[in-house]
């Protein structure tokens, strides 16, 4: 993992940062190894705002500068995509929840391993997410969600789903999220970075 890239991005030096992730990438640095660099300094900047050392606008530069170095990462990104969708996915990060980054890997990858992914987007409200799993007929729903704030509006989409009786399997993702928070929501399962969501998806879209 570079240090030196996890600085760049706490500093807010973009530029930088995005030099660094060309160097590392030519320098033969897997892009997962450069995403998980990417995560640890978003829980540092993440951790900030939380005791009141960072605010909004930081998150925003934050969240632009993650999104500017995976635009440089995703086409070194080579998986084999399927011809067949192995199933219908709904993602989106959970509302009061602004951040993106991790998510837009997340269903990147979903993608590239052939799944048919319909992306809410951010700040999610739970009935949006009621909605699109009734228009896809999606049999699998991701929640991400960066900050503490949101795994109150997690649970209460979970528990909508379910009190809907949607045949859905649920995975929780992003930030602080561990298996504590998993039982806390109610969710499936959650995956600890973009790979493990997709085991998750290939291994519940085995079951239907």
């Amino acid at each position: 993992m570079s240090q030196e890239l996890i600085e760049a991005i706490t500093d807010m030096r973009e530029e930088d940062a995005i030099r660094i992730t060309n160097e590392l990438l030519d320098g033969g640095t897997s892009p997962l190894e450069i995403l998980d660099a990417c995560k640890a300094a978003m829980d540092v900047i993440g951790k900030r705002f939380e005791t009141g050392e960072a605010f909004i606008p930081e998150l925003i530069l934050a969240g632009e500068m993650m999104t500017a170095v995976s635009d440089v990462i995703k086409p070194r990104m080579t998986e084999d995509v399927a011809g067949e969708k192995l199933g219908k996915i709904v993602l989106g990060t959970v509302e009061g929840d602004i951040h993106d980054i991790a998510k837009d890997i997340v269903a990147f990858m979903l993608e590239l391993n052939g799944f048919d992914v319909t992306d809410l987007g951010v700040d999610v409200p739970v009935a949006k997410f009621v909605e699109a799993v009734k228009e896809t007929g999606a049999t699998i729903v991701g929640l991400s969600g960066f900050l503490t704030l949101a795994y109150d509006p997690m649970k209460e989409t979970v528990a909508a789903l379910r009190e809907d009786g949607l045949d859905v399997k649920i995975m929780i993702g992003g930030g602080q999220i561990d298996e504590q928070i998993r039982e806390y929501t109610g969710a499936d399962a959650y995956g600890r970075d973009a790979m493990a969501a997709v085991a998750l998806a290939k291994d519940w879209a085995k079951e239907n």
